[in-house]
């Protein structure tokens, strides 16, 4: 399954007037395509945090004291603000507790909707041209450095000429085609609501220019790919002239007949198959012959077995080569790379770091890796991308706090001196002096070491794989590849389009009648039809990952369940990856994938829903599992004792210990590490060492166990 996130020893802390609270405490999970992860714990457990650090959102008083959270080859701790414009609200889209945090109150649902479709479109057609002439570049010059003949390098300069002159044609005729299938679409919405009022006898306000953009759309819909000018083209014209006409007139009955007939037309015209743009770039430029008359499915057919003839099979071939060559010459500077690493070692090992010698190693060891990113790669390989920014980060955390280390053990001392003086008069305070928020140099130097042994292990497990690699299947990456970059170049996103995608949006998250309600503020909306509206906004962009931060809290039940079916449809159809964050477990439990349950900043038990629902091992996760209510509950629900450790001071052992009546002595001295209990599942408790007593969760969690399994066996039959 493919992995769209990898969150790995992510430790979190914020400053504050009474010392360093400690959020989060060494986490780390997967995200898969598809899937939803709950993130599950009581406030205070870092869950938030969590999710605030993948979005790029924690706030200024924030120390990312380790980790990575890597989505796409970057490590999004690593990256600058400007880049993260590209990923947030983007790629990566969240939902607030609060939708009206997501709002605003004075301005249409409608503009709200559309602000991001614009904006974001015009930068994903500016990355798309980039990237397209970017690689093109790159692999016109590999082809040419590979080349052991002249007539190879001559039409290897030849064929990237052509290939870029034939996708030029292929973006306007998608382009042409994109445009007026969109204006189709319009329309025939439009359609639906005019057809419905006019056999109603109940003319809107604003009919009128619905019927204005009926015509306007329909005409801008005559393309030979969805409404044949050949066919048609007449026809639809003139009802759409007459349309207006009959309106003015009032002679509704006239009115409808033409509707009648242009929804046939264009429904016709917008079910049909889309052509393949990019082979027919090719032969409309080079052929010197009209398209032949042909049904779409044949057209296409016929199009690839001209387009691999005449081109693709020489361009393969070449290309083909220049991937291996440009692979080898990577191999090659990894080699050389690898034995700057290993000598770079001592300098990040000195009891004390030399400043000036750190970043001198650090610039010539980032340049060094940099050369060995190639050229040709379609993917981000993030070790090697999140490397140089890695080291540096780490780098000016130990410089900033070799300073800032000075003045804070000061503080630190001159509390610590007034409260044994206290002591020692036989007072007793009612404070206590927090431990000193120092930077740990050790720890990071620790991370230095570790991001160059990743590195380092990295490497030798791409040379080990070299000879295995199959080039032919990444060289057909490569081409489509350059076709999913050209497709983008050409996916404008207009006012009009953007107003019936938003539209759309509206029906799919299931607000009713959105053709009225897009021009309404969110003051008339309910607190549910408000979450609905910012799930729509969220998922205007078509994010890889979404991330919900309780979005039912504030919630009432009903609504809740509703919008909970909601996001699981969504998921479903869209193959999103969500993380659900929420301090109640029943939330998710017809809706996750997989669950982390969170107690003071550290996953203690992690797996499947079924692992956690039915087969839980940590004592929090019983105590959440005994406070979840059900129908079947007839007494009252247990609360968990005690409240959640300060985490100014964090415990020494397990820090659910003091609310454990489980708790066995190592638990206050000691962590507890990860026990695996299966391949999916693992949890942090000492009562999983094989020396540790036999203990059966709770009779409550045990009764709820048995009610589920006999539901579910039920359910099966």
């Amino acid at each position: 399954m493919e992995n769209k996130l990898h969150v790995q020893d992510l430790r979190i802390s914020f400053r504050t007037g009474n010392g360093k609270v400690q959020a989060v405490r060494g986490i780390d999970f997967d995200l898969a395509r598809g899937e939803t992860l709950a993130i599950v714990g009581e406030s205070g457990s870092g869950k938030s945090v969590t999710s605030k650090a993948i979005l790029g959102i924690l706030a200024g008083n924030s120390i990312v004291e380790s980790g990575e959270i890597i989505y796409d080859g970057q490590d999004l701790l690593k990256i600058s603000e400007e880049d993260f414009h590209k990923i947030r609200g983007d790629r990566i889209a969240m939902i607030f507790q609060d939708p009206m945090s997501s709002l605003n109150p004075i301005v249409r649902i409608g503009r709200q909707l559309t602000e991001a479709m614009l904006l974001k479109g015009r930068i994903r057609q500016r990355e798309s041209r980039r990237a397209f002439r970017t690689y093109l570049k790159s692999l016109r010059d590999m082809m040419a450095a590979s080349a052991t003949e002249d007539t190879q390098r001559s039409r290897a300069a030849a064929s990237c000429g052509k290939f870029q002159q034939f996708e030029k044609k292929h973006t306007q005729l998608e382009a042409a085609y994109n445009a007026a299938h969109e204006a189709a679409t319009e329309a025939l919405d439009d359609i639906e609501i005019i057809s419905f009022e006019l056999e109603k006898n109940t003319v809107a306000k604003g009919a009128a220019d619905r019927i204005k953009d009926i015509a306007r759309c329909s005409r801008e819909s005559l393309n030979d790919y969805v409404v044949a000018p050949d066919k048609y083209k007449a026809e639809v014209t003139q009802n759409a002239s007459d349309l207006e006409e009959n309106f003015k007139k009032k002679d509704y009955k006239a009115v409808l007949g033409k509707l009648y007939r242009l929804r046939e037309i264009l429904a016709e015209g917008a079910e049909r198959p889309k052509p393949n743009f990019f082979r027919m770039g090719y032969y409309l430029t080079f052929s010197s012959q009209p398209l032949p008359d042909m049904p779409p499915e044949k057209l296409n057919a016929f199009l690839l077995d001209y387009l691999e003839k005449d081109f693709m099979e020489d361009f393969l071939s070449d290309a083909k080569r220049a991937v291996a060559y440009s692979a080898n010459q990577c191999y090659d500077r990894i080699r050389g790379t690898l034995q700057e690493l290993e000598a770079a070692r001592s300098v990040f090992a000195a009891e004390r770091l030399d400043r000036k010698q750190c970043m001198g190693t650090w610039k010539k060891l980032g340049a060094a890796v940099r050369e060995t990113i190639d050229p040709l790669a379609v993917g981000r390989d993030s070790l090697v991308y999140t490397f140089s920014p890695g080291m540096k980060s780490e780098l000016d955390k130990y410089f900033h706090g070799v300073k800032a280390n000075v003045g804070i053990l000061r503080k630190y001392k001159r509390e610590k001196r007034k409260f044994d003086a206290i002591v020692a008069k036989g007072g007793k305070p009612d404070w206590e002096v927090a431990d000193a928020a120092v930077t740990d140099l050790e720890l990071i130097k620790t991370n230095l070491s570790h991001i160059i042994d990743r590195l380092t292990e990295h490497y030798r497990e791409l040379l080990d794989a070299a000879d295995s690699r199959d080039y032919h299947a990444e060289t057909i990456g490569v081409i489509d590849y350059l076709m999913q970059n050209a497709s983008g170049i050409v996916d404008r996103v207009t006012p009009r389009i953007a107003r019936h995608r938003a539209i759309r949006l509206m029906e799919e998250v299931g607000i009713s009648e959105p053709h009225k309600r897009f021009r309404q503020y969110p003051f008339e909306f309910s607190g549910g039809m408000r979450q609905r509206i910012v799930i729509a906004i969220a998922l205007a962009a078509n994010p890889d990952i979404l991330i919900c931060d309780e979005p039912t809290t504030a919630l009432d039940v009903t609504i809740q369940s509703q919008i909970l079916e909601l996001i699981n449809k969504l998921k479903t159809e869209r193959r999103l990856s969500v993380i659900f964050i929420t301090h109640d477990l029943g939330v998710v439990a017809n809706m996750a994938d997989r669950v982390a349950v969170m107690y003071a900043g550290k996953i203690v038990e992690y797996g499947t829903s079924e692992d956690i629902f039915y087969h839980a091992a940590h004592p929090y996760t019983w105590a959440l599992l005994s406070s979840m209510p059900d129908l079947d509950t007839n007494e009252k629900l247990a609360a968990i004792p005690g409240t959640p450790p300060n985490m100014i001071y964090p415990p020494k052992g397990d820090a659910f210990a003091p609310r454990n009546q489980y708790a066995m002595q190592i638990d206050f001295e000691r962590q507890p590490p990860m026990f695996r209990i299966s391949d999916t599942h693992h949890a942090a408790t000492w009562l999983l060492h094989p020396d540790a007593p036999k203990v059966d969760p709770p009779k409550a969690v045990m009764e709820r166990i048995a009610r589920m399994n006999q539901r579910r066996e039920t359910a099966n039959d």
